[in-house]
């Protein structure tokens, strides 16, 4: 079994934001703007937070309410050291993630979810990285993307099928899912279901990125074999995502100066 580290790669692209970072002539700045308080999202605001400073770039976590995250949102992208804000994701009640989101200034929207995205999805951004650093060829290769929301499936779909590449599709209301991801090359996996791919879906031989957070999507028989390459998790794509994130935030600052 092969194992793509996505830590490794991380910490490569970490010291080339440090390089980018000392090289702007001014400090940019990140505004992460939230709504939860469980254990998960403590767990990937802080990671966001070290990520910042070990490459010398302040973060900023406001918790808000249902009531006043969009003013929140709306005062941020006026302020200049702010350069980049991200919406931690769940927010609640579920139904007004698409009027925050939309809220956020395209030119700051570093996690590129908004109606108007300048940016790639951080995810998607990470996953296609993941897979570059290891010479994963993506070409002649049927690619399972199982899972189709905003925040990874859809996003990675439309980049892979916009570079000609050969994908299929998988959410809940797809016929034969298990011969459908038995016959993939590659398959990424983004249902937010725990343990939700098993060894019967996946041929030897096969390349499967786990998108699951917090937990895997992996079942305990699959992570147990040996006869395909696969992202550890914790440690896969989670830290890519992270490394993603701010070298968008980079992008942002680099536009800001013209």
């Amino acid at each position: 079994m092969k194992l793509l580290d996505g830590r490794q790669v991380a910490e490569y692209l970490q010291e080339r934001h440090v390089r980018t970072v000392r090289g702007l002539g001014f400090i940019p700045g990140l505004a992460i703007v939230s709504m939860g308080d469980d254990e998960a999202t403590a767990k990937y605001l802080a990671a966001k937070v070290h990520y910042g400073e070990e490459i010398g770039v302040p973060v900023t976590v406001f918790t808000e309410t249902a009531d006043t995250i969009i003013n929140r949102v709306k005062a941020l992208n006026s302020q200049n050291p702010v350069t980049g804000i991200i919406v931690q994701l769940p927010i609640s009640p579920a139904d007004i993630t698409d009027e925050v989101l939309a809220a956020v200034d395209p030119a700051k929207d570093v996690d590129g979810l908004g109606p108007d995205p300048r940016y790639d999805s951080a995810t998607q951004k990470a996953v296609l990285w993941l897979l570059a650093a290891y010479n994963i060829d993506l070409k002649n290769q049927l690619i399972a993307v199982v899972g189709q929301g905003r925040l990874i499936g859809k996003p990675l779909s439309d980049a892979l099928q916009a570079s000609g590449e050969h994908v299929e599709r998988i959410d809940i209301t797809t016929k034969d899912i298990t011969e459908k991801v038995l016959a993939a090359d590659i398959v990424v996996t983004a249902t937010g279901t725990p343990e939700a791919i098993t060894s019967t879906m996946i041929k030897p031989g096969a390349v499967v990125v786990d998108c699951g957070s917090p937990a895997s999507e992996l079942s305990r028989e699959l992570l147990a074999r040996t006869d395909i390459t696969r992202t550890p998790n914790p440690g896969g794509v989670g830290p890519m995502t992270v490394a993603a994130l701010f070298d968008n935030l980079l992008i942002a600052a680099e536009l800001s100066k013209n």
